[in-house]
């Protein structure tokens, strides 16, 4: 009897359709987690790069020696170092134009930074939607699969003169599978959506933050 519900055993005579549903539910879980591996280490390495500019912008060096130091082109800039050197590219090119106020340099700063700062999001909150999607369907998905596997179980006793509990608890334990696979997918996805959502809140927090004192100083910078 041990052996007949053995997990393997009930996944190989399981119909068709909750096999169908146990493996979208397992292809889920697996692209998932390397989801969650990589929003880790981005969100993590995003941390790190911010605490690393904002020693170097606080120091007290040469902003355009900074801005230098991120190269032309910018490809290596990410995080405070991608929305600072937006700005302060932005800053010298509007300085350079004849008859600019002030006010209009520093505007178009700040849009050049919110540009930027809408880049960086994108790309700190990519994937987050899958993970979202995941934890949201994936219980529903489970409980089709067990739905339809139940239906089955007691089909099939429509074909036997005595039903006994020994006859619809294979069927009955193969349909419960899919909602056990269908919360191990949703479960670890809910719970990394919502730690890197509130990860994710807390850098564009810091981004802002950081937009508005960039802001400042280059409106004392102007007036002096």
């Amino acid at each position: 009897m041990t052996s007949d519900l053995s997990l393997l055993a009930l996944v190989m005579q399981a119909s068709l359709v909750v096999q169908l549903v146990l493996l979208v539910l397992v292809l889920a879980s697996v692209v998932s987690w390397t989801m969650i591996i990589d929003r880790a280490r981005v969100l993590g390495r995003a941390r790190k790069l911010a605490d690393a500019f904002e020693e170097r912008f606080w120091s007290g060096g040469d902003l355009s020696a900074l801005y230098k130091e991120l190269g032309q082109d910018g490809r290596n800039a990410r995080g405070l170092a991608a929305i600072f050197r937006a700005g302060f590219k932005e800053y010298v090119r509007m300085r350079k134009a004849a008859g600019v106020d002030p006010m209009t340099v520093l505007q178009a700063t700040e849009r050049a930074m919110r540009v930027a700062l809408s880049r960086e999001l994108d790309r700190l909150e990519s994937n987050l939607a899958f993970l979202a999607t995941v934890g949201s369907i994936s219980p529903y998905v489970g409980l089709f699969g067990t739905v339809w596997g139940i239906m089955q179980a007691f089909h099939a006793l429509g074909n036997v003169e005595q039903a006994t509990l020994a006859l619809v608890a294979p069927g009955i334990s193969e349909a419960l599978i899919a909602t056990a696979i269908g919360l191990f997918a949703a479960i670890p996805a809910v719970v990394a959506y919502n730690r890197y959502t509130d990860q994710v809140e807390r850098l564009s927090n810091r981004y802002e933050e950081f937009m508005e004192e960039f802001s400042t100083l280059l409106q004392r910078q102007g007036r002096g």
